[in-house]
């Protein structure tokens, strides 16, 4: 076996959950039992999965293609490796982080290392989940609006604010509403020149959707952040870029994805802004070379 495909066996959950967001409903359903009874389908046959999904047959050839593997029989053993791999690795990963929040009784060494670990699973899961093809869209919307529009509430407006100042500095006018009227008013004003950004971890905060959905009605692009494909924001939003949805426990009160959530959406505002920089080299240099001009300038006595 070569070790190329070593690397997809083990990841093949990951192949799986990179993809699922931007499969067809016939594929989901396949991608979503496979993640469901993983032990089940390490040893079914073509025909019963597809029957367990209510698909045909080339519908499952389909899905192992569309996720990177070259057949079924990889698919079977890349879960298989992957079930084993999770298996062996479970204990160390409890013994480091038996309580990924942060207790009461904890050092400043346990915290650093618990923040640490969240931020970074937080990251390589996002990595996992974003679309190369969406981000180039996003950009490209970017590059051709006159206007950048930044909606969201809440701890999203952290990644908000820092998308304003990158483009901001690229030469790109962009703006943060601070409050429901005023986001909403700049919405409906809103028109083809001009790109709507919207940022909601859950993908259902009301103000942040009902911007998104007056935006898009006035002819101008919206990209929607989020991490749940089934979220309202997908609804309306031309270009979506998915961050992490993992958490350490959903079901508990301790949950941390949401705190966590901010350092995927600005991981991905900076993989935008830097994507489009990259692009518009010379110009955006120019751009930053001037706003640097003036804020040394507002900082000296």
């Amino acid at each position: 076996m070569e070790e190329g495909n070593h690397t997809l066996h083990q990841d093949v959950f990951r192949l799986i959950n990179k993809k699922i967001a931007y499969l067809n409903p016939a594929l989901r359903r396949i991608a979503d039992y496979i993640l469901e009874n993983p032990s089940q389908c390490k040893i079914i046959t073509t025909k019963e999965l597809a029957a367990a999904c209510n698909v045909a047959e080339s519908t499952i050839t389909r899905f192992v293609k569309e996720i990177g593997l070259d057949s079924y029989q990889e698919l079977k053993i890349g879960i298989a490796e992957a079930l084993t791999m999770n298996d062996t690795s479970s204990l160390s990963t409890e013994d480091n982080y038996v309580y990924e929040d942060i207790t009461r009784t904890d050092t400043p060494e346990m915290i650093l290392e618990k923040v640490l670990y969240r931020n970074v699973q937080t990251m390589t899961e996002t990595k996992q989940r974003l679309n190369i093809g969406e981000l180039g869209k996003a950009v490209e919307a970017i590059d051709q609006a006159n206007t950048i529009l930044f909606s969201s509430m809440g701890s999203s407006r952290a990644a908000a604010v820092s998308g304003v100042m990158r483009f901001t500095r690229a030469g790109k006018k962009s703006m943060l509403l601070g409050d429901t009227s005023s986001l909403l008013m700049s919405a409906a004003i809103a028109g083809p020149e001009d790109v709507l950004i919207g940022i909601s971890n859950s993908g259902r905060s009301k103000d942040v959707v009902d911007s998104m959905k007056l935006a898009q009605s006035k002819g101008a692009r919206t990209i929607g952040i989020t991490s749940f494909e089934d979220s309202p924001l997908t609804k309306y939003s031309d270009i979506i870029l998915f961050t992490s949805a993992k958490s350490s426990n959903e079901g508990s009160a301790l949950y941390w994805e949401a705190a966590a959530s901010k350092t995927a959406q600005i991981l991905v505002l900076d993989l935008i802004y830097a994507s489009y920089a990259a692009k518009n080299f010379t110009k955006t240099m120019s751009y930053m070379e001037e706003t640097f001009k003036v804020l040394r300038s507002s900082r000296e006595k």
